[in-house]
């Protein structure tokens, strides 16, 4: 899978223990997508000529690079296609309007399955929107599934281009939304700035200062304010919204200034999202990219000083590979016909099998 940093795409060899509720991640990698590809991606998050035409080409491109990854995982580990159970492929995502009952992700799924000669199954996001769900988040069934506490609750945040929350209380339905941008902004911002990727573990951010007053009026946007079930993506938060934020302060703002006050909206909206639903979390534990992040690690240890603040590794749960083993194991509850989603987290009018299957 590929999440909406386009980072890169996720491949985890994975294999369940249903009687036991274990998760094995017995081999990964992360194929870096080519820049032609990552702007074909992101060009399809907005209205633009000849979009169908593009979305094809950018999901056959897709595909063919993650099946080479496929590939090349079965290789490594000596594994023949008749091995694999099944490829839980989310695709990409470049649009997604609950609003209007749809989400789309690209990533042609039988050409995948014709590449690498195991069936694939995909489309996970349909069948909760058709239940009048949003679609999102979907990882918490799966966060749920193998590191719920039957004493305590806990909290896992997901952090890629978007946050995630998922809050398990013992004896209770989980519950879970998207808290905001994550990565997502803070991305887009040293791409513009600095022509880097990312920001390796807050180091410009750290260059900078929070800018209080601006900081206040991003958080003042609506979004934060709803309650979930909530999901949102680059269709909200976008360079298009961050312009507008900042049109009325010109260029008064210090590049590494507006970095550092978008690190604080992540944190700031993770932070006051806990404290407003998960309050009795005895700890917090963070998945995804921005668990790298050992700034935005630091803002919200500050932030929630009555939970313990760490990452999904010290639940002996590598917090790289969460959410592609997510959708493995998405995939393998659609091949048990078993529910992939959490009415609880979604808004779905009850529990559904997740997915569409492509044969080999």
């Amino acid at each position: 899978m590929s999440g909406t940093s386009l980072d890169g795409i996720d491949i985890a060899l994975s294999r369940f223990n249903p009687d036991q509720q274990q998760a094995e991640c017995l081999d990964a990698i992360c194929l870096d997508i080519p820049n032609e590809l990552k702007q074909q991606l992101l060009s399809l998050c907005a209205s633009a000529d000849d979009e169908l035409v593009r979305a094809g080409q950018a999901g056959n491109h897709w595909a063919t690079l993650a099946a080479a990854g496929v590939n090349q995982l079965l290789q490594r580990n000596q594994l023949n296609a008749a091995a694999i159970r099944a490829i839980g492929s989310h695709g990409q995502t470049v649009r997604h309007h609950p609003e209007l009952g749809f989400s789309l992700q690209i990533g042609a799924p039988a050409l995948l399955a014709e590449l690498t000669n195991i069936n694939v199954i995909s489309d996970f996001r349909s069948r909760d929107l058709a239940a009048g769900g949003e679609g999102a988040p979907l990882v918490p069934a799966f966060h749920a599934w193998l590191l719920s506490d039957p004493q305590r609750t806990r909290t896992l945040i997901n952090i890629g281009g978007f946050a995630n929350l998922t809050i398990m209380r013992p004896g209770k339905p989980p519950a879970g939304f998207d808290s905001g941008p994550g990565n997502a902004l803070m991305d887009a911002w040293i791409q513009q700035h600095q022509g880097l990727a990312y920001d390796d573990a807050g180091q410009w951010a750290r260059q900078g200062s929070v800018v209080p007053e601006l900081l206040q009026q991003l958080l003042a946007d609506p979004y934060f304010a709803r309650r979930g079930p909530k999901s949102t993506g680059r269709e909200y938060f976008n360079p298009r919204w961050l312009d507008q934020q900042l049109s009325r302060y010109g260029s008064s703002i210090p590049a590494a200034d507006v970095q550092a006050t978008l690190l604080a909206l992540t944190a700031h909206s993770i932070a006051d999202s806990v404290r407003l639903t998960a309050s009795d979390s005895a700890a917090v534990y963070l998945c995804g990219g921005g668990a790298r992040n050992t700034l935005l690690l630091d803002q919200l240890d500050q932030l929630l000083p009555e939970q313990q603040v760490a990452t999904t590794q010290a639940l002996g749960a590598d917090p790289d590979w969460m959410e592609a083993m997510a959708f493995a194991w998405l995939a393998w509850r659609f091949d048990e016909r078993l529910a992939g989603n959490l009415p609880s987290v979604t808004g779905a009018r009850g529990e559904r099998v997740l997915g569409a299957l492509y044969p080999a």
